[in-house]
């Protein structure tokens, strides 16, 4: 008796066995996950040796290229921040006025075009939206050289208008796309209650469609601050004087072809103005991550 109640708890309490599928899935997924960890190392390295080399001595940058180092130093911050004549922080602060009227005029130009797409009966609506579409696969560079005559004729070169102003003539079709798709996910039946309430289109963008736009808005207001901030072409056209570099070509100011090079001022610089992207990423994210989500499979 006491043998076979001894013999029933070994066996009630020893471990089931896996079968070999389930054994190959957990070798599968623990090989899985040590590969995505190596990726994820290779893939952040670069951005490891950017953050040691800003603390190197100059002259160690690129004679020792391992991460682990022991002489480490401010200095290079502190030259980088003085060292154009104007303080960096100079340069951050164009940046972020390029940025934050990039930011608003998206957000209002290419909410009320997706609305218009989405929402409106009008006369060749399609026709326009295919249009739209089609700038998307238009490269940049064909339209330099007429931009660059118009805004020089109207006087605004040396000014940020070129690089803001267009940013309210919903020029930017991927997230006028986005939202039209986000909008035209939106239950219908919202709208009809709103028409039957006597709300008009203004009222029913305002009061209705905006709140519920927010993961998309969000995921508009994210990629704008990322591509501005780090925007070089267009500031490098419209922008000649140190005064009104932003940050992505104040940085060029470290190289000189002619003499020698602050890399390790460069590098610190570029550590700082990596923060603000890193900030807005990690806020943003949630929305970021739902907005691409809920657009994407419409």
């Amino acid at each position: 008796m006491s043998t076979a109640t001894a013999s029933g708890r070994a066996t009630s309490t020893s471990a089931p066995r896996l079968r070999p599928s389930q054994r190959r899935a957990q070798v599968l997924s623990v090989l899985k996950h040590i590969g995505l960890t190596v990726l994820s190392l290779v893939m952040i390295y670069p951005l490891i040796w950017l953050i040691v080399s800003s603390l190197k001595p100059n002259d160690q940058i690129f004679t020792d290229l391992g991460i682990f180092t022991t002489d480490l130093t401010l200095e290079n911050y502190a030259q980088g921040w003085t060292s154009q004549q104007l303080p960096f922080s100079h340069f951050l602060l164009n940046s972020a006025i390029l940025s934050i009227g990039a930011i608003l005029g998206n957000l209002i130009s290419c909410s009320l075009a997706a609305y218009a797409f989405a929402r409106l009966r009008f006369w060749g609506r399609n026709a326009f939206f295919a249009i739209m579409l089609g700038t998307i696969m238009l490269p940049f560079h064909v339209v330099l050289v007429p931009q660059f005559v118009i805004f020089r004729e109207l006087g605004w070169l040396e000014t940020f208008l070129p690089l803001i102003v267009p940013k309210f003539l919903a020029t930017d079709a991927f997230f006028v796309f986005l939202m039209v798709q986000f909008i035209r996910g939106l239950p219908k039946e919202i709208f009809e209650a709103a028409r039957i309430d006597g709300a008009g289109h203004l009222r029913t963008f305002g009061q209705i469609t905006l709140p519920l736009m927010v993961p998309a808005l969000a995921t508009t207001a994210i990629f704008t601050f990322i591509w501005t901030w780090g925007d070089f072409f267009g500031p490098l056209i419209y922008l000649r004087t140190r005064e009104n570099f932003p940050v992505s070509v104040a940085l060029k100011g470290f190289i000189d072809a002619q003499s020698s090079s602050n890399y390790g001022a460069m590098f610190a610089m570029s550590v700082v103005s990596l923060i603000p992207l890193f900030l807005a990423f990690l806020i943003g994210q949630r929305y970021l991550v739902k907005g691409i989500a809920t657009t994407g499979i419409k």
